[in-house]
């Protein structure tokens, strides 16, 4: 990260990151299969830290106030780590690849920033849940980034903006959920009384067929 804060991500070998670190590359290449995967170690560490410093006190306040201030503790530990942090975002934001890469880091990162605060991500709405928080984060990180005052008072606002935001975008896909329910359910019985199509019966039948597991891709 003293690299990142410093040059341009592009420009950083995994030579000059294991010389930083005084480590060899065998050694590197035992701890990460690829300079990328130190920023996936970093995203953890944080989680780490954020889940360890977790309490009670807020258990009784609202949804919203209990990721508001897990999100903020989250920002609060990656402060050492700003500057380099605002010159790998503008490095990578026209890179496809490695945003998708980072959207799978911050999902799991997310994931258990909700567990702390006490939101539930199973259910038919979860994955709405996890990608809502990846946006409100990364929305506000963009913020975060730009702002030097040590009350990260734009921050603050910016972040109470995204999850009022993301609130009223679940409030409305939970109604269109209870809305639909009828529907599914006809949908349901629909399919369970049909009749098998052709190509489903050949392959239930031949169990050398293309009907394959994904896993036999692995």
């Amino acid at each position: 990260m003293d690299l990142a804060a410093r040059r341009s991500w592009q420009e950083i070998e995994i030579n000059d990151v294991a010389k930083a670190a005084g480590v060899s590359l065998a050694e590197f290449r035992d701890l990460f299969p690829s300079k990328g995967a130190v920023l996936g170690a970093l995203s953890r560490q944080i989680d780490r830290q954020v889940l360890e410093g977790t309490t009670e006190d807020l258990a009784g306040e609202p949804a919203r106030e209990r990721i508001f201030d897990v999100l903020m503790r989250r920002f609060d530990a990656l402060e050492p780590y700003k500057q380099a942090l605002r010159r790998i975002v503008q490095d990578l934001q026209y890179d496809p690849a490695s945003l998708a890469a980072l959207n799978q880091v911050a999902l799991s990162s997310q994931r258990f920033m909700l567990a702390a605060a006490g939101i539930n991500t199973e259910g038919p709405l979860g994955t709405l849940k996890l990608q809502g928080a990846v946006l409100v984060y990364a929305n506000t990180m963009r913020t975060w980034l730009e702002d030097d005052d040590p009350t990260l008072a734009r921050t603050m606002a910016r972040l109470d903006r995204e999850l009022r935001r993301g609130e009223r975008i679940l409030e409305g896909a939970e109604d269109l959920r209870r809305l639909s329910a009828p529907l599914r359910a006809v949908g349901r019985a629909l399919m369970q009384g049909r009749r098998p199509a052709r190509s489903e019966t050949r392959r239930a039948s031949d169990p050398n067929g293309d009907a394959q597991s994904p896993a036999a891709a692995i």
